[in-house]
């Protein structure tokens, strides 16, 4: 059973909060999962923004949670866990002395549990105040945001400035895909099943693509997303944490040393992309107008309000693992803001059969698929080859068994990955988070690519509403292998 505990959300303000951590909280409270004696303390920087805050977080759950989660005794009671507080996470000014005094008001064994929803620059700044101002105990922990930097560089000297004040078994650093039940699953499948953890190798399978597709453009994201791009915003975290837990050996315990340092040699072992491997390897994307849902929507450019620009909003990377398990079996990862459909999936594609003893007249026979999707719906698919039993003669199809999660599990359980993960940081558990060495590593690969990209070329360009540019189904097409694109096939 979760002890009480203090969360203290700095930026409580920011859309963030109020879209994905307070609907969080929330959940933790219906199901149960938020003990009594626990509070939710948002920060904001003004005192007019304290007084309304209740009402402010009120409207954000009727607009962000889903149907029929929201009633208004269950918000009553929730609403007695906020106290919303004045902070400048700038200057260490008298609302942190007030901070310090409310914290300090209950027992100071209690956990607390600083949650930095703010830019990656002032982490530093706000974790050497929580220090000054004496508000860090031996079981306080800190919560920060991806991505952290925008280099090597610049990422190890934020974890440096945090490491001064925190111990980084102290330090959670979040990914929120990590939080979800189908990526946790995704361990349950591997390692809980002979069926799939013996055919987890080259030897019986043929490639691996992870895809990260979004329909939205820039939203209130221009100024950081235009500095940033892909590459930074979703590969060198989501991406390759998720990479990480499809390729890893299996850890002798699950737990989080041991689960960390098998996704450390995930990273270590990646062919490394420098000069015209970079070239060869990868395609990056800018959108352009085009048609999505029915609706013409602007280009990268025109939601820019800029005359040029040479970010990308695409990726798709052809990586390689160079050691016995994964040798030979290309890795496919691909993002895209402005695509055909909003999906998440881990799609894992198994050789042909060694020996076809059925003509051709059967039908083609392809190769059997396990799709485990994470958004929008969570569900594991697994495509066979079956004879059609509406025909006399031999008929055979791909067939695809369906575990739809949401439907499994009816009993009022919400699936929420910032859920989740907040209630770990609460209970002292980083299995689902991520260590400095994974961020250096992960940093390591991703630099000689942006370096080759300051040097050279620019994004081809795609039209909103498809699936990137043509490049990236070129760059299958290499190796005879094609897409598995949600909706374009059964």
């Amino acid at each position: 059973m979760l002890n009480p505990f203090d969360i203290v959300i700095f930026g409580g303000g920011g859309d963030l909060a109020l879209r994905k951590l307070l609907p969080a909280m929330y959940r933790a409270y219906q199901e149960g999962n938020l003990p009594q004696g626990s509070r939710i303390l948002p920060t904001v920087r003004e005192e007019s923004k304290r007084k309304e805050y209740t009402e402010t977080a009120h409207k954000a759950l009727q607009d962000f949670l889903g149907k029929g989660e929201y009633n208004a005794k269950d918000w009553k009671a929730f609403s007695a866990y906020l106290v919303p507080v004045v902070s400048n996470v700038t200057e260490a000014d008298d609302d942190w002395d007030k901070l310090r005094d409310i914290l300090d008001e209950h027992d100071a064994d209690k956990s607390r549990v600083f949650y930095l929803s703010l830019p990656p620059a002032v982490y530093g700044s706000c974790c050497e105040i929580l220090s000054k101002k004496g508000l860090i105990t031996e079981t306080s922990r800190v919560v920060v945001e991806k991505p952290i930097g925008y280099c090597g560089e610049s990422a190890e000297a934020i974890n440096a400035k945090i490491a001064e004040y925190f111990k980084e078994e102290q330090v959670f650093r979040i990914d929120h895909y990590l939080g979800k039940e189908t990526v946790q699953n995704l361990m349950a499948l591997r390692f809980s099943n002979s069926l799939f953890e013996n055919l987890w190798d080259a030897k019986s399978i043929d490639n691996i693509q992870i895809s990260l597709s979004e329909t939205v453009g820039l939203e209130s994201r221009a100024g950081f997303y235009d500095k940033a791009g892909a590459l930074r915003d979703m590969v060198q975290n989501h991406l390759l944490q998720l990479l990480c837990l499809v390729a890893m050996e299996s850890p002798n315990k699950l737990n989080a040393n041991s689960i960390r340092t098998e996704k450390l040699k995930v990273l270590e072992s990646l062919r490394p992309l420098v000069a015209e491997d970079v070239d060869a390897n990868i395609v990056r994307g800018q959108y352009v107008p085009g048609n999505l849902d029915g609706k013409i929507v602007p280009g990268y450019l025109e939601e820019l309000n800029e005359g040029a620009s040479k970010t990308e909003t695409f990726v798709a990377i052809r990586a390689h693992i160079d050691n016995w398990r994964w040798a030979g079996v290309p890795f496919y990862l691909r993002t895209g803001k402005r695509m055909k459909k909003r999906c998440a999936e881990i799609v894992v594609e198994y050789k042909k059969v060694s020996h076809n003893v059925y003509t051709d007249n059967v039908g083609n026979i392809e190769p059997n698929r396990l799709v485990i999707r994470l958004q929008p719906e969570e569900t594991i698919q697994l495509t066979l080859m079956s004879k059609r039993l509406d025909n006399l003669e031999m008929q055979l199809e791909p067939v695809t068994m369906n575990i739809e999660l949401s439907q499994a599990y009816s009993n009022g359980f919400h699936s929420d990955a910032y859920k989740r993960l907040m209630l770990d940081a609460a209970a002292n558990n980083p299995s689902l988070f991520i260590h400095r060495d994974e961020v250096r590593q992960a940093w390591k690969w991703i630099d000689p690519i942006i370096e080759r990209w300051q040097e050279k070329g620019a994004p081809s360009l795609y039209r909103a509403g498809t699936w990137g540019p043509e490049d990236a189904d070129e760059l299958l097409e290499e190796n005879n292998h094609v897409w598995f694109n949600t909706g374009d096939k059964a």
